[in-house]
Protein backbone atom coordinates (compact mmCIF):
# COMPACT_ATOMS: atom_id res chain seq x y z
CA UNK A 1 0.00 0.00 0.00
CA UNK A 2 1.49 3.09 -1.03
CA UNK A 3 2.24 6.56 0.43
CA UNK A 4 -1.30 8.13 -1.50
CA UNK A 5 -3.41 5.21 -0.72
CA UNK A 6 -2.40 5.81 3.06
CA UNK A 7 -2.81 9.54 3.18
CA UNK A 8 -6.02 8.53 1.37
CA UNK A 9 -7.32 6.44 4.25
CA UNK A 10 -6.06 8.35 7.09
CA UNK A 11 -7.79 11.61 5.78
CA UNK A 12 -10.99 9.71 5.34
CA UNK A 13 -10.54 8.52 8.81
CA UNK A 14 -9.83 5.05 8.53
CA UNK A 15 -8.01 2.38 9.93
CA UNK A 16 -5.12 0.52 8.33
CA UNK A 17 -4.50 -2.93 10.00
CA UNK A 18 -2.34 -6.51 8.58
CA UNK A 19 -4.30 -9.23 8.11
CA UNK A 20 -4.49 -11.96 10.37
CA UNK A 21 -5.03 -16.00 10.22
CA UNK A 22 -8.23 -17.42 11.86
CA UNK A 23 -8.28 -18.72 15.09
CA UNK A 24 -10.83 -20.52 14.95
CA UNK A 25 -13.30 -21.79 12.10
CA UNK A 26 -16.71 -20.04 11.95
CA UNK A 27 -19.63 -21.02 10.06
CA UNK A 28 -20.50 -19.09 6.99
CA UNK A 29 -24.05 -19.28 5.41
CA UNK A 30 -24.12 -18.43 1.79
CA UNK A 31 -27.52 -17.38 0.41
CA UNK A 32 -27.88 -17.72 -3.63
CA UNK A 33 -31.91 -16.47 -4.67
CA UNK A 34 -32.55 -18.22 -8.18
CA UNK A 35 -34.94 -17.53 -11.00
CA UNK A 36 -34.02 -19.24 -14.55
CA UNK A 37 -30.60 -18.60 -14.06
CA UNK A 38 -29.80 -22.92 -14.07
CA UNK A 39 -27.18 -22.30 -16.67
CA UNK A 40 -24.97 -20.24 -13.75
CA UNK A 41 -25.85 -22.14 -10.91
CA UNK A 42 -23.64 -24.94 -10.79
CA UNK A 43 -20.54 -22.59 -11.21
CA UNK A 44 -21.76 -20.52 -8.67
CA UNK A 45 -22.18 -22.97 -5.86
CA UNK A 46 -19.03 -24.57 -6.74
CA UNK A 47 -17.41 -20.94 -6.54
CA UNK A 48 -18.36 -20.83 -2.60
CA UNK A 49 -17.96 -24.66 -1.64
CA UNK A 50 -14.22 -24.92 -3.66
CA UNK A 51 -11.58 -23.21 -2.31
CA UNK A 52 -12.35 -22.00 0.66
CA UNK A 53 -10.56 -23.25 3.31
CA UNK A 54 -10.58 -23.09 7.79
CA UNK A 55 -14.35 -21.85 7.51
CA UNK A 56 -17.87 -24.02 7.76
CA UNK A 57 -19.72 -23.27 4.75
CA UNK A 58 -23.93 -23.72 4.90
CA UNK A 59 -25.33 -23.37 1.30
CA UNK A 60 -29.20 -22.32 0.63
CA UNK A 61 -30.19 -22.00 -2.40
CA UNK A 62 -33.62 -20.37 -2.54
CA UNK A 63 -35.82 -21.04 -6.58
CA UNK A 64 -38.35 -18.29 -7.35
CA UNK A 65 -40.18 -20.85 -9.35
CA UNK A 66 -38.33 -21.04 -12.15
CA UNK A 67 -39.13 -22.19 -15.14
CA UNK A 68 -36.06 -23.28 -16.95
CA UNK A 69 -33.37 -26.85 -15.81
CA UNK A 70 -32.48 -24.67 -12.48
CA UNK A 71 -34.66 -27.11 -9.81
CA UNK A 72 -33.22 -29.80 -11.52
CA UNK A 73 -29.61 -28.72 -11.00
CA UNK A 74 -30.20 -27.27 -7.51
CA UNK A 75 -31.74 -30.39 -6.70
CA UNK A 76 -28.81 -32.40 -8.32
CA UNK A 77 -26.16 -30.25 -6.65
CA UNK A 78 -27.74 -30.51 -3.05
CA UNK A 79 -27.60 -34.76 -3.30
CA UNK A 80 -24.16 -34.52 -3.98
CA UNK A 81 -23.25 -32.35 -0.87
CA UNK A 82 -25.07 -32.24 2.38
CA UNK A 83 -23.69 -28.54 2.94
CA UNK A 84 -26.09 -27.43 0.40
CA UNK A 85 -30.35 -26.64 1.53
CA UNK A 86 -32.64 -25.87 -0.94
CA UNK A 87 -35.99 -24.17 -0.63
CA UNK A 88 -38.81 -24.15 -3.27
CA UNK A 89 -41.43 -21.89 -3.85
CA UNK A 90 -44.63 -22.75 -5.33
CA UNK A 91 -45.36 -19.02 -6.72
CA UNK A 92 -42.93 -16.41 -7.78
CA UNK A 93 -42.68 -13.97 -5.13
CA UNK A 94 -40.04 -11.62 -6.65
CA UNK A 95 -36.34 -11.08 -5.56
CA UNK A 96 -36.75 -9.10 -2.42
CA UNK A 97 -39.31 -11.82 -0.60
CA UNK A 98 -36.44 -14.60 -1.95
CA UNK A 99 -33.63 -12.82 -0.82
CA UNK A 100 -34.92 -11.89 3.41
CA UNK A 101 -36.60 -16.06 3.02
CA UNK A 102 -33.09 -17.37 2.44
CA UNK A 103 -31.52 -14.93 5.01
CA UNK A 104 -33.95 -15.41 7.74
CA UNK A 105 -33.17 -19.67 7.59
CA UNK A 106 -29.05 -18.80 7.44
CA UNK A 107 -27.50 -20.15 10.53
CA UNK A 108 -24.14 -18.90 10.16
CA UNK A 109 -22.22 -16.54 12.14
CA UNK A 110 -21.26 -14.33 8.57
CA UNK A 111 -23.95 -14.25 5.71
CA UNK A 112 -23.55 -13.37 1.97
CA UNK A 113 -26.54 -13.28 -0.59
CA UNK A 114 -24.95 -13.98 -3.93
CA UNK A 115 -26.92 -14.17 -7.15
CA UNK A 116 -26.83 -17.17 -9.15
CA UNK A 117 -25.11 -15.63 -11.76
CA UNK A 118 -22.48 -14.58 -9.84
CA UNK A 119 -19.25 -16.18 -8.13
CA UNK A 120 -16.72 -15.72 -5.54
CA UNK A 121 -13.16 -15.76 -5.68
CA UNK A 122 -10.74 -18.70 -4.44
CA UNK A 123 -10.47 -17.43 -0.37
CA UNK A 124 -13.05 -14.97 -0.71
CA UNK A 125 -15.36 -16.14 2.47
CA UNK A 126 -11.66 -16.68 3.98
CA UNK A 127 -10.64 -13.58 4.67
CA UNK A 128 -14.09 -12.10 5.08
CA UNK A 129 -14.38 -14.23 7.83
CA UNK A 130 -10.99 -13.40 9.07
CA UNK A 131 -11.78 -9.52 9.03
CA UNK A 132 -14.75 -10.45 11.16
CA UNK A 133 -13.37 -12.54 13.52
CA UNK A 134 -10.53 -10.31 14.04
CA UNK A 135 -12.82 -7.05 14.51
CA UNK A 136 -16.06 -7.56 16.15
CA UNK A 137 -17.31 -3.85 15.61
CA UNK A 138 -17.49 -4.73 11.58
CA UNK A 139 -20.73 -6.20 10.61
CA UNK A 140 -20.00 -5.57 6.96
CA UNK A 141 -17.10 -6.31 5.15
CA UNK A 142 -16.36 -6.16 1.16
CA UNK A 143 -13.38 -6.12 -1.26
CA UNK A 144 -13.42 -5.19 -5.21
CA UNK A 145 -15.75 -7.35 -7.40
CA UNK A 146 -14.77 -8.00 -11.01
CA UNK A 147 -17.61 -7.23 -13.62
CA UNK A 148 -16.73 -9.71 -16.28
CA UNK A 149 -18.90 -11.33 -19.08
CA UNK A 150 -17.54 -15.00 -20.63
CA UNK A 151 -14.48 -16.38 -19.62
CA UNK A 152 -13.43 -15.48 -15.81
CA UNK A 153 -10.30 -13.05 -15.84
CA UNK A 154 -7.63 -13.88 -13.61
CA UNK A 155 -8.42 -12.83 -9.89
CA UNK A 156 -5.90 -10.95 -6.89
CA UNK A 157 -6.60 -13.65 -4.59
CA UNK A 158 -3.30 -12.95 -2.22
CA UNK A 159 -3.73 -11.29 1.46
CA UNK A 160 -3.78 -7.78 1.41
CA UNK A 161 -4.70 -4.89 4.06
CA UNK A 162 -7.39 -4.81 5.72
CA UNK A 163 -9.14 -1.02 6.51
CA UNK A 164 -11.70 -0.04 9.03
CA UNK A 165 -14.12 2.19 8.69
CA UNK A 166 -15.99 3.93 11.64
CA UNK A 167 -19.55 3.23 10.66
CA UNK A 168 -20.55 6.82 10.72
CA UNK A 169 -17.51 8.00 8.58
CA UNK A 170 -18.64 5.49 5.84
CA UNK A 171 -21.86 6.91 6.01
CA UNK A 172 -20.92 10.28 5.88
CA UNK A 173 -18.95 9.21 2.81
CA UNK A 174 -21.66 8.35 0.72
CA UNK A 175 -24.05 10.84 1.86
CA UNK A 176 -21.16 12.86 0.42
CA UNK A 177 -20.86 11.11 -3.08
CA UNK A 178 -23.86 9.16 -3.52
CA UNK A 179 -22.77 6.09 -5.32
CA UNK A 180 -23.12 2.27 -4.10
CA UNK A 181 -19.65 1.06 -4.02
CA UNK A 182 -20.55 -2.42 -3.75
CA UNK A 183 -21.99 -4.45 -6.51
CA UNK A 184 -23.45 -7.34 -3.97
CA UNK A 185 -21.22 -10.60 -4.60
CA UNK A 186 -18.23 -9.46 -2.61
CA UNK A 187 -20.03 -8.04 0.39
CA UNK A 188 -20.36 -10.67 3.51
CA UNK A 189 -22.38 -9.41 6.86
CA UNK A 190 -22.29 -10.12 10.62
CA UNK A 191 -25.65 -11.82 10.81
CA UNK A 192 -26.42 -10.33 14.07
CA UNK A 193 -26.05 -7.09 12.76
CA UNK A 194 -28.32 -8.48 10.07
CA UNK A 195 -30.97 -9.78 12.64
CA UNK A 196 -30.61 -6.25 14.20
CA UNK A 197 -31.46 -3.98 11.11
CA UNK A 198 -33.33 -6.58 9.53
CA UNK A 199 -33.94 -7.43 5.57
CA UNK A 200 -34.19 -6.16 2.39
CA UNK A 201 -36.99 -3.88 1.91
CA UNK A 202 -39.95 -4.83 -0.05
CA UNK A 203 -39.76 -0.55 -1.44
CA UNK A 204 -36.36 -0.39 -3.10
CA UNK A 205 -36.34 -3.27 -5.70
CA UNK A 206 -33.52 -1.11 -7.55
CA UNK A 207 -31.40 0.04 -4.50
CA UNK A 208 -32.05 -2.73 -1.67
CA UNK A 209 -28.17 -3.11 -1.43
CA UNK A 210 -27.44 -0.17 -0.95
CA UNK A 211 -29.65 0.91 1.36
CA UNK A 212 -29.03 -2.27 3.09
CA UNK A 213 -25.60 -1.17 3.15
CA UNK A 214 -26.44 2.18 4.81
CA UNK A 215 -28.01 0.82 7.32
CA UNK A 216 -25.31 -1.37 8.29
CA UNK A 217 -22.66 1.68 8.38
CA UNK A 218 -25.42 3.28 10.77
CA UNK A 219 -25.30 0.38 13.08
CA UNK A 220 -22.06 -0.63 12.75
CA UNK A 221 -18.38 -0.40 11.35
CA UNK A 222 -17.53 -1.46 7.95
CA UNK A 223 -14.68 -3.31 6.96
CA UNK A 224 -12.49 -3.42 3.06
CA UNK A 225 -9.99 -5.57 2.38
CA UNK A 226 -7.49 -3.66 -0.02
CA UNK A 227 -5.56 -5.08 -2.90
CA UNK A 228 -7.74 -8.25 -3.13
CA UNK A 229 -10.48 -9.35 -5.51
CA UNK A 230 -13.58 -11.01 -3.59
CA UNK A 231 -16.13 -11.47 -6.19
CA UNK A 232 -16.92 -12.02 -10.05
CA UNK A 233 -20.59 -9.79 -11.20
CA UNK A 234 -21.24 -11.62 -14.20
CA UNK A 235 -22.82 -8.82 -17.10
CA UNK A 236 -24.86 -10.73 -19.30
CA UNK A 237 -28.14 -9.54 -22.10
CA UNK A 238 -30.93 -11.62 -18.82
CA UNK A 239 -29.08 -9.61 -16.01
CA UNK A 240 -32.38 -8.06 -13.44
CA UNK A 241 -31.47 -4.88 -13.64
CA UNK A 242 -30.76 -4.53 -17.58
CA UNK A 243 -34.33 -6.43 -17.80
CA UNK A 244 -36.52 -4.74 -15.00
CA UNK A 245 -35.02 -1.58 -14.07
CA UNK A 246 -33.35 -0.52 -17.73
CA UNK A 247 -30.03 -0.06 -16.32
CA UNK A 248 -27.73 2.09 -19.21
CA UNK A 249 -31.02 4.24 -20.20
CA UNK A 250 -31.90 7.68 -19.08
CA UNK A 251 -35.17 5.73 -17.88
CA UNK A 252 -32.55 3.48 -16.01
CA UNK A 253 -30.61 6.46 -14.49
CA UNK A 254 -33.84 8.30 -13.18
CA UNK A 255 -34.92 4.96 -11.30
CA UNK A 256 -31.07 4.64 -10.09
CA UNK A 257 -31.82 8.43 -8.62
CA UNK A 258 -35.04 7.75 -7.19
CA UNK A 259 -34.11 4.88 -5.58
CA UNK A 260 -31.00 6.12 -4.09
CA UNK A 261 -32.62 8.65 -2.46
CA UNK A 262 -35.50 7.13 -1.11
CA UNK A 263 -32.39 4.72 1.08
CA UNK A 264 -31.16 7.72 2.32
CA UNK A 265 -34.35 8.69 3.85
CA UNK A 266 -35.55 5.57 5.05
CA UNK A 267 -32.12 4.88 6.54
CA UNK A 268 -32.38 8.94 8.25
CA UNK A 269 -36.15 7.85 9.24
CA UNK A 270 -35.40 4.61 10.58
CA UNK A 271 -31.87 3.00 12.09
CA UNK A 272 -30.07 5.89 11.78
CA UNK A 273 -33.07 8.33 13.26
CA UNK A 274 -31.13 8.73 16.54
CA UNK A 275 -27.68 9.18 15.06
CA UNK A 276 -26.72 12.48 16.43
CA UNK A 277 -25.66 14.19 13.32
CA UNK A 278 -28.01 12.38 11.47
CA UNK A 279 -30.18 15.72 10.12
CA UNK A 280 -26.62 17.04 8.73
CA UNK A 281 -26.02 14.08 6.84
CA UNK A 282 -29.49 13.82 5.44
CA UNK A 283 -29.10 17.30 4.39
CA UNK A 284 -26.19 16.33 2.75
CA UNK A 285 -27.33 13.79 1.08
CA UNK A 286 -30.14 15.79 -0.01
CA UNK A 287 -27.80 18.12 -1.68
CA UNK A 288 -25.71 15.66 -3.16
CA UNK A 289 -28.77 13.83 -5.16
CA UNK A 290 -30.57 16.73 -5.97
CA UNK A 291 -27.11 17.86 -7.87
CA UNK A 292 -26.67 14.62 -9.50
CA UNK A 293 -29.82 14.94 -11.26
CA UNK A 294 -29.57 18.07 -12.29
CA UNK A 295 -25.44 17.04 -13.67
CA UNK A 296 -27.38 14.40 -15.83
CA UNK A 297 -29.58 17.54 -17.55
CA UNK A 298 -26.37 19.36 -17.52
CA UNK A 299 -24.73 16.89 -19.47
CA UNK A 300 -27.41 16.25 -21.75
CA UNK A 301 -27.51 19.82 -22.93
CA UNK A 302 -23.73 20.19 -22.83
CA UNK A 303 -24.14 16.80 -25.47
CA UNK A 304 -26.92 18.25 -26.96
CA UNK A 305 -29.16 14.86 -26.45
CA UNK A 306 -32.20 16.03 -27.27
CA UNK A 307 -34.23 12.99 -26.66
CA UNK A 308 -33.16 13.22 -23.09
CA UNK A 309 -36.43 13.35 -20.14
CA UNK A 310 -34.78 16.31 -19.01
CA UNK A 311 -37.99 17.31 -17.03
CA UNK A 312 -38.22 14.24 -15.36
CA UNK A 313 -34.75 14.94 -14.12
CA UNK A 314 -35.49 19.04 -13.25
CA UNK A 315 -38.83 17.62 -11.03
CA UNK A 316 -37.19 14.65 -9.63
CA UNK A 317 -33.90 17.51 -8.55
CA UNK A 318 -36.59 19.86 -7.36
CA UNK A 319 -38.49 17.34 -5.41
CA UNK A 320 -35.88 16.12 -3.23
CA UNK A 321 -34.17 19.78 -2.83
CA UNK A 322 -37.01 22.36 -3.33
CA UNK A 323 -33.97 24.93 -3.53
CA UNK A 324 -31.85 23.24 -6.30
CA UNK A 325 -32.33 25.77 -9.03
CA UNK A 326 -30.50 28.07 -6.78
CA UNK A 327 -27.06 26.26 -6.25
CA UNK A 328 -24.41 26.48 -8.62
CA UNK A 329 -25.45 22.99 -10.49
CA UNK A 330 -29.17 24.56 -10.54
CA UNK A 331 -27.68 27.97 -12.46
CA UNK A 332 -25.19 26.24 -14.60
CA UNK A 333 -28.14 24.33 -15.87
CA UNK A 334 -29.88 27.80 -16.55
CA UNK A 335 -27.37 29.01 -18.47
CA UNK A 336 -27.06 26.43 -20.28
CA UNK A 337 -30.55 26.68 -21.53
CA UNK A 338 -30.22 30.18 -22.87
CA UNK A 339 -27.83 28.64 -25.38
CA UNK A 340 -29.92 25.53 -26.09
CA UNK A 341 -28.46 22.42 -27.00
CA UNK A 342 -25.71 22.03 -29.07
CA UNK A 343 -24.50 18.75 -30.40
CA UNK A 344 -20.85 19.19 -30.35
CA UNK A 345 -18.11 16.75 -29.00
CA UNK A 346 -16.81 19.20 -25.96
CA UNK A 347 -18.67 22.95 -26.20
CA UNK A 348 -16.22 25.69 -25.91
CA UNK A 349 -18.32 27.12 -22.65
CA UNK A 350 -18.18 23.76 -21.05
CA UNK A 351 -14.76 22.56 -21.51
CA UNK A 352 -14.07 23.57 -17.75
CA UNK A 353 -17.28 21.37 -16.60
CA UNK A 354 -16.60 18.65 -18.60
CA UNK A 355 -13.04 18.44 -17.14
CA UNK A 356 -14.52 18.68 -13.63
CA UNK A 357 -16.54 16.06 -14.04
CA UNK A 358 -14.41 13.98 -15.57
CA UNK A 359 -11.87 14.85 -13.00
CA UNK A 360 -14.54 13.64 -10.23
CA UNK A 361 -15.64 10.25 -11.85
CA UNK A 362 -11.63 9.00 -12.31
CA UNK A 363 -11.05 10.33 -8.75
CA UNK A 364 -14.34 8.40 -7.79
CA UNK A 365 -12.99 4.85 -9.42
CA UNK A 366 -9.49 5.29 -7.66
CA UNK A 367 -10.93 5.34 -4.43
CA UNK A 368 -13.40 2.58 -5.14
CA UNK A 369 -10.50 0.79 -6.27
CA UNK A 370 -8.34 1.77 -3.57
CA UNK A 371 -9.32 1.84 -0.62
CA UNK A 372 -13.47 1.07 -1.12
CA UNK A 373 -14.95 4.54 -0.52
Amino acid sequence: MNILTRTAVRLANGRIREARALDRVPRVTVVIPCYNYGRYLRQCVDSVTQNQPGIDIEVIIVDDLSTDDSVDVAQSIRDADKRVQLILHKQNKGHIATYNEGLEAATGEFVLLLSADDLVTPGALTRAAELLVAEPSVGLVYGTAIHFSGELPENRSARGKWIIWPGIDWLHIRCRSGYNVIASPEAVMRTAVLRKIGGYRAELPHAGDFEMWLRTSAASDVGFLAGVDQAYHRQHATNMHKQDFGSGTAFGQLIDLKQRWQSFEAVFSGVGHDLKNGPQLLELARCTMARQALECVNYAYARGFRDFPAGEFEALATAIHPGAKYTRTGKALARRKRFGMIALKLHPLWAASALRWRSEAWCRRWRCAQIGI
